[in-house]
């Protein structure tokens, strides 16, 4: 089966006209490289109905989302594949609410399917941020009154940004994650786990990013109100607007989740005729996490 390319509802539509053809595409991804029994780790087996493999040696019979992120799947997979196709194209929130009345199932099974999606949304670590990275601080969460800039009192979520930005001064890649405080401590994850040692990051003169001078290779000029980091500001403004279309609350101990979705489609905004199929893939690389998991999930 091939992957399936472009942002058409229609043609979407006519790919995945029932559960089976869901089921032939994660089969196809699950095994296209072969087969390996989950319970006796032996190679050899067949496909059978219902797109199930059966291992010749131990006759363990596995379906193709067995040990994924659509592990367990209630509700069928063409809806699941609906509400993935919805997540990954559209530039406005969605809440768990509105998917759970557009396709008939339970508000927080739609709660738990979306934050497996963002699961697989969120950034393997493996390419790190190049060349010139802007990188700040910011907070999520409305307005509080006589509490301005980086305020440690505050109630909102604190965050930091960085910003990878092509030669021609245009974003390429960006990360975003919560954190505690803006000391260096907290700081430090956004940099291990996305910028590369090399990389021409520039920062304010915010003293927390002194200490990761040792290793990093920082140069930390005015902000002059956003000025001189007008991209990185773009983005900030970007990602409060599309968590403001959300019509629910988003709950300050998921909000990195909501930051790795806003992430993946930015960062993917090239490719976005692929971007269902990579976020397919990805779910059948994931490991199966249940609600009670999810809901247990901390913050970072």
């Amino acid at each position: 089966m091939r992957a399936f390319k472009g942002e058409n509802l229609l043609n979407f539509s006519d790919t995945f006209q029932k559960d089976d053809d869901c089921k032939a595409y994660l089969a196809n991804l699950k095994w296209n490289n072969g087969f390996k029994c989950k319970k006796c780790g032996g190679h050899k087996g067949c496909l059978k109905k219902g797109y199930k493999y059966q291992c010749y040696q131990c006759n363990h019979v596995e379906s193709a989302t067995a040990g994924t992120l659509f592990h367990r799947n209630r509700f069928g997979l063409r809806k699941a594949f609906f509400i993935i196709f919805e997540m990954v194209n559209t530039t406005k929130g969605l809440s768990s609410v509105q998917m759970s009345k557009r396709y008939g199932i339970r508000q927080p099974t739609a709660w738990t399917f979306m934050h497996k999606v963002r699961l697989a949304m969120e950034s393997s670590k493996k390419h790190s941020m190049e060349g010139t990275v802007h990188v700040d601080e910011f907070v999520v969460g409305g307005i509080e009154e006589n509490k301005p800039g980086r305020s440690y009192k505050t109630k909102k979520t604190k965050a930091a940004i960085a910003v990878e930005l092509t030669d021609k001064h245009r974003v390429k890649r960006v990360y975003i994650k919560a954190i505690e405080d803006y000391s260096a401590k907290s700081l430090t994850p956004i940099f291990e786990q996305h910028i590369d040692e090399n990389a021409n990051v520039t920062t304010d003169k915010w003293t927390g990013y002194n200490p990761l001078r040792k290793k990093f290779k920082i140069e930390q000029i005015p902000s002059d109100s956003g000025k001189n980091f007008k991209k990185l500001h773009i983005m900030i403004y970007k990602l409060k607007s599309w968590i403001r279309t959300i019509p629910v609350h988003v709950d300050k101990k998921h909000i990195e989740s909501y930051f790795n979705e806003f992430a993946y489609r930015i960062n993917r905004s090239q490719h976005k005729d692929t971007i269902f199929d990579n976020i397919i893939r990805r779910m059948v690389l994931g490991k199966p996490i249940s609600y009670d998991q999810l809901i247990q999930k901390p913050i970072g």
